[in-house]
Order: C-alpha cells, then structure tokens, then sequence
C-alpha cells in the first residue's frame, strides 16, 4: 500500500473515532498528508452566518484540533478582499459570479455548489404597511430594503422584480442581506427583500410573504478552498464536511435547498 493510501486510511480511521456528526468527513486529499489540526479561517456570504455557526460548531466538536473562524459579509466585498490578498483558507460564496472572481484571479482552482436559497419579502411583525404580494413594493410611499446591486441578494431581487415586471425604488441599498434584514426589523423601513433563509432566521422579529414561484429566483451557493489556504488539509476536511450529508442536514434544517 502507497503512503498516500495508508495516510487517507489513518484518517478514516481517527474522524470514525471523533463520533457520528463527524463521520461523514471524507479524508482530506492532497496537502501535506498529516490530520486536520490548527485554525481555519472561512469567509463566508453573511446569509450563511447562523448555518454555517452551526456548521463550524459540529466541526470542532468532532475534532478539538482544528478552530475554525469564521468571517461574514457581502460575498462581492469577500472576493475583493481575498484577491486583496487576505489571508483566508475557505471562500463560501452566495452567488457563482463571485467565486469565479477569486478563479479567475488565481485564488482558487475549483469550487462546489453546496446549497441554494431563494427570495422572500419581510416586513415588521405588525405590518404596517398593508404589504400582501410583490407589487406592493413598487407602491408610493412604501419604503423599501435592499442589498446593493453588486450583492448577489441584491442582483437576485433585481431579477425577482424583472420577472414580475415591477420598478421598485428602495430607500436604502444595504452593505449585505443582514443590514438589509436589520432595517426592516428596527422599523426604519416597511419592507426588504431578503433570502428565505434570513426570514427564518430573524424568528419573530419579522414577518415572510412569500414570492411566487413564477417570478422568484434563486442563487446557488459555491464554496473552494483557496490557493494560498494557509492549513489546505485541514480547510479541505471543512469543505468536505459542508458537502457532507451531515453538513447537508444542517443547512436544509436552515432552509437552504439543496444546489
């Protein structure tokens, strides 16, 4: 049996050991052959941050050697920064476009789809703007949260609203899908369209309407462990469990769909 071989089998072994959340991790490839250990830092689009929370929790539970840090924000701001050269080991994507900008740049070679998520409107728990279906939005008067339109949960709301055929002039673009999320539950607005994911999130602290399937859209989540990842096993073993059917359980809990 090669070293290769009888490495990825020792590690079968030692994440078998780690219990069940953890054992369906499959052995780093590549790198420098030893077990997952040290810190793994992860920039991930911020609609991930209560999953991903999760996630990163289950990770460190089955496996105490390896701390991974997390770091949220708008995924376009994210990809700046690891073209940037900031130093990172995992890019965790809300929108395609943005990762092949990190590709393309040479900062990752490859990527997988891991989830997906659609839109949803939210609005205070009262309501008060009588908000009941998308053509609300485009109403006078109605003020109206969204993401910028580099942010992919703003450029998926531009689509919702070109498919239902509406102009909609919001009050305020937000940095990421949370601030967004932050204006409609602090009142400042009547109205933001955000992922389903956030709604579900945010608890009572919001209220969904739902988008109709016709006109909604939705925006597919890819994750890579980047070139110059400073622990590439370990970033990898984080990878493998996000597209693991454990990692998998823990979004669709969340209400991602599956990519």
């Amino acid at each position: 049996m090669s070293r290769n071989r009888i490495l990825a089998a020792s590690l079968v072994v030692l994440l078998a050991g780690c219990g069940g959340k953890y054992s369906q991790v499959r052995p780093a490839a590549g790198g420098s052959g030893s077990s997952p250990h040290g810190t793994v830092t992860v920039l991930a689009a911020a609609s991930l941050t209560e999953a991903f929370g999760t996630l990163a929790r289950q990770f460190q539970a089955a496996d105490p050697n390896v701390r991974i840090k997390l770091s949220f924000g708008a995924s376009s701001a994210l990809a700046q920064q690891v073209n940037a050269g900031a130093p990172a080991d995992v890019f965790a994507s809300a929108a395609a476009q943005n990762l092949q900008q990190v590709i393309s740049a040479g900062g990752a070679t490859s990527s997988s789809n891991f989830a997906q998520n659609v839109m949803e409107i939210a609005v205070p728990p009262g309501n008060p703007a009588g908000i009941t279906q998308l053509a609300d939005l485009a109403r006078p008067g109605v003020k109206v949260a969204l993401c910028q339109a580099q942010v992919p949960c703003g450029a998926t709301a531009q689509q919702v609203f070109a498919h239902a055929g509406i102009t909609v002039k919001p009050v305020t673009e937000e940095a990421d899908v949370k601030s967004t999320l932050t204006k409609v539950e602090t009142g400042e607005v009547d109205a933001g369209v955000v992922y389903v994911t956030d709604v579900r999130a945010a608890g009572g602290k919001v209220k969904g309407i739902a988008i109709p399937a016709a006109v909604n859209a939705a925006t597919e989540y890819p994750i890579a462990v980047l070139a110059k990842a400073g622990n590439p096993v370990a970033a990898r073993a984080f990878v493998d469990y996000v597209l693991s059917a454990a990692g998998q359980a823990v979004l669709s809990a969340d209400g991602f769909a599956k990519p």
